[in-house]
Formats: C-alpha cells, sequence, structure tokens
C-alpha cells in the first residue's frame, strides 16, 4: 500500500529521480522534529515568562490559561520555523507534503487554543481549527480552488450579490477571527485603563469606550475583509435603524444612560446609594444595568435607565460623610444633663464616629412614657454597614446607662375604673401560679 503510493506521488513529479524525493522528504522529516523540538524548549522556557506576563495584564491566574499560553508558543514556534524551511528551498513533493501537514496541524490547533483562550465556545475552536487544517491541507490536493469552487456553486443570487456557502463560510470564519481579536484587544485595554491613576468612573467609562470602540472598528474591518461596500446598506439603513429602535430601545436606553451616569459622576463605583427598597454601595457600574450590593450579601441589578428617571439618594455623592440619627428614651426621673454626657461618650468609645463635626444630642419631645432624645453623629464609611453601627451606640449606650443606674422606661397604662358590678364583690388582687394541689 505505502508502495502504491509512492508510486502515485512519483507520477506527480516524473522528472524527479526517486531517491531524491526520499532524501528529501527524509530531511523535511528531520526538520519538522527539530522544529518540535525548539518549540518545546521554547515552551518550556519562555512559557511561564509569557504566562506571567498574561496574568499581570489580565488582573487574575489561571492554571489553564498558562498551559495554552505554553502549548501556543510550542506551536506557533513550529510553524514558524517549518514555514521558514519551505520558503528558503525548492523543494520536491514529498517535502511538501510533510512541511504542508504539520503547518495545517500546528496552525489548527494553535487557533483552537487562542478561540478557547478567550473563553469562547470549545466547539467553536474545534470547528475553526478544523477549517484551517482543511484550508491548509488542501493545498496537497491541487490548491484550495477546487474546494471553493464546489461551495460557491451552493447557492443562489440575490440582485448583484452571489450568497453561496462559500461566502457563508468566509463571513463566518472572519466575523469569529476578528470577535476573537478584538476580545484579547478588549482584555489588555480594561488592565491598562485599569491600572492608570484615573478615578473609578473615569476608568469605567474609558473601558466602556475602548470597547465600544474596538468593537465599531472590528465590525468596519470586517466588512472590508469581506469586500461589502458601506454604501449597499444605505438602503437598508432606515428600515432597520427603526427596527433597532424599536425592538432594542430599552436596552440602547440603558447603554446611553450608563455612560451618560460615568460622564456626570452622579453614580460611582463604591458610592453608597437608595434606590427605593434597594439599598448598598454600587458594586459595578455594566452597559445594561448598575450592579448594587447589599449588606446582605445580595445583589440588585438596577437598569441605568431607572437611575435616570427615578430618585436616587446617593450618600457619598460630594463628601463621603454621613449623619446617622439614633433616637433614645430615658425615664422622667433620670438626670437629664448627666443622661445627655454618657450618650455623648457612648459616641466617643465607638470608632467609627468622626471626632468632626462633634456628636451631638438633643432632646426632642416629652413622650407618654420617657424624655425623647436623638443621638446624631457622623461617620465616613457608610458602605461598611448602618445597621451594624447603630447597634454598637446603642449598645454602648446600654452598658453607661445600666453602671450608672439610669432608667430606660417602657410603655405602661394606668387603668381607672369608673363602675363596678352592681351585685357581688370583686377583689383585685395580683396573678399568682396556680397550685397543682
Amino acid at each position: 500500500m505505502i508502495d502504491n503510493v509512492l508510486r502515485y506521488i512519483e507520477t506527480l513529479t516524473p522528472d524527479t529521480p526517486r531517491n531524491v524525493q526520499y532524501i528529501e522528504g527524509a530531511i523535511a522529516a528531520g526538520l519538522v522534529a527539530l522544529a518540535l523540538t525548539v518549540g518545546w524548549y521554547l515552551s518550556k522556557y519562555i512559557g511561564p515568562k509569557l504566562r506571567h506576563l498574561w496574568e499581570a495584564r489580565a488582573g487574575y491566574e489561571s492554571e489553564l490559561a498558562g498551559r495554552r499560553i505554553r502549548d501556543m508558543t510550542r506551536r506557533f514556534t513550529t510553524f514558524l520555523l517549518c514555514g521558514t524551511f519551505l520558503a528558503i528551498y525548492d523543494w520536491n513533493l514529498i517535502a511538501q507534503v510533510v512541511f504542508a501537514l504539520t503547518i495545517a496541524i500546528t496552525v489548527g490547533l494553535f487557533a483552537n487554543d487562542l478561540i478557547r483562550g478567550v473563553r469562547m465556545p470549545d466547539w467553536l475552536g474545534t470547528l475553526i481549527g478544523l477549517a484551517l487544517f482543511i484550508s491548509i491541507g488542501s493545498g496537497l490536493v491541487g490548491g484550495i480552488e477546487p474546494i471553493s469552487d464546489a461551495m460557491d456553486r451552493v447557492g443562489f443570487s440575490f440582485g448583484d450579490r452571489r450568497i453561496s456557502l462559500l461566502w457563508i463560510v468566509t463571513v463566518a470564519m472572519t466575523a469569529v477571527i476578528l470577535l476573537a481579536i478584538a476580545r484579547v484587544l478588549m482584555r489588555l485595554v480594561t488592565y491598562v485603563i485599569g491600572n492608570s491613576e484615573l478615578d473609578a468612573a473615569q476608568k469605567v467609562l474609558g473601558q466602556k469606550l475602548a470597547t465600544v470602540a474596538i468593537l465599531a472598528g472590528a465590525f468596519v474591518l470586517g466588512l472590508d475583509v469581506l469586500g461589502i461596500d458601506l454604501t449597499a446598506l444605505a438602503v437598508f439603513s432606515g428600515a432597520f435603524g427603526l427596527a433597532i429602535g424599536f425592538g432594542m430601545q430599552k436596552t440602547i436606553g440603558n447603554l446611553i444612560a450608563g455612560i451618560i451616569l460615568l460622564m456626570d459622576r452622579s453614580i460611582k463605583p463604591g458610592d453608597v446609594i437608595a434606590v427605593g427598597d434597594s439599598f448598598g454601595w454600587v458594586n459595578k457600574i455594566g452597559i445594561r444595568a448598575v450592579s448594587v450590593l447589599t449588606r446582605e450579601g445580595k445583589e440588585h441589578l438596577i437598569p441605568n435607565e431607572d437611575l435616570m428617571t427615578r430618585e436616587v439618594e446617593n450618600w457619598s455623592y460630594s463628601n463621603p460623610n454621613v449623619r446617622i440619627s439614633i433616637p433614645v428614651g430615658v425615664s422622667y426621673n433620670t438626670d437629664m444633663d448627666q443622661a445627655i454626657d454618657l450618650m455623648k461618650q457612648a459616641c466617643v468609645d465607638v470608632p467609627r464616629v468622626l471626632s468632626h463635626p462633634k456628636p451631638v444630642v438633643w432632646m426632642l419631645e416629652f413622650g407618654d412614657n420617657s424624655v425623647n432624645f436623638e443621638i446624631r453623629c457622623w461617620i465616613k464609611d457608610p458602605q461598611s454597614g448602618v445597621g451594624n453601627f447603630k447597634a454598637a451606640i446603642l449598645k454602648r449606650v446600654w452598658d453607661l446607662f445600666k453602671k450608672h443606674e439610669i432608667e430606660i422606661p417602657f410603655p405602661q397604662r394606668d387603668v381607672h375604673i369608673r363602675s363596678l358590678p352592681s351585685k357581688g364583690r370583686v377583689v383585685l388582687e395580683p396573678d399568682t401560679e396556680a397550685n397543682p394541689d
């Protein structure tokens, strides 16, 4: 069987002696082995450095990403060396087959690792890798022309445009490759902007604008690569824009609202806000919604458009300091000056209370059962919790009141009996536990 294959190869180049083909084929195989060895050594020594560089740029560590970077380094080195060997000499057919198969396999595997490395579906990486392998390997049977001609015959004409299987496959592969490149660029740009000296709002705005610019550039580049004239889309732009306006008005509205929020800096990551029943600090401003993280660990996703149209309480808009009011009641028999001093002392004893502005205690009213006061103090970290802060103040007030024998009254009522039954006698006695005997 092998002899038949060799005879067939010899018939393709009858002017070349068989021994020359074998020698060049053996040399090509040796050069491929050399390329694989060099790629393995480079991936072993350079791969960890490239992994460290990628993790520093991407901002996270991943064992899977490190392994893929090492494999991509080995395959890229093999491809580069085999391509160089193939170009520097006029090889015979057997040597060309050896180099072409090696290049096709390494390019297919490299594309597969690249697409999976940017967190695109695994099946998509496999599909693109196979497509590249077939495209390069098809040169062994006379080039890509026979395959492309067969795929071009499957289709239909739409005006001046030929919609064929070849055109669809070309569009799909171009879109996937450009999207993979765009995602890599977005990760790098996000890291660079995230480590700049801009404030939190400007970083988020810069990352969003860079993302939109990269995607728009990829879209325009894709149209240019595919040879699609932008003027041809003018006929459909009106109807298409109208359909987008009605079908995606909420999405586009949220996108624009998010950009406006970041530009006027009314809401920034880290701000403490209250919107309706949602209270917490802004964790992230996304394209569609703002993530608000509560003290219970719940994450509320509030559409950006709602933050533009609804009333929003931003506790840290211009100043992170927030005043907290805590009501306290004491008995009418209490020394009021002493109670005020103790409540002020309770504020001083809690570390989160700011010394400036100073905490104050106001007598508000004479209630039914107590004299009601209100402690007013300031904190600068509402994102650390308001409920736990109030609990700390009240606990300290309780301890000081108990130490100095100050009574905190509870509600009580006086009952006045205006009439008794005309017959018999009613005796009012305190409740006693029933005797089991």
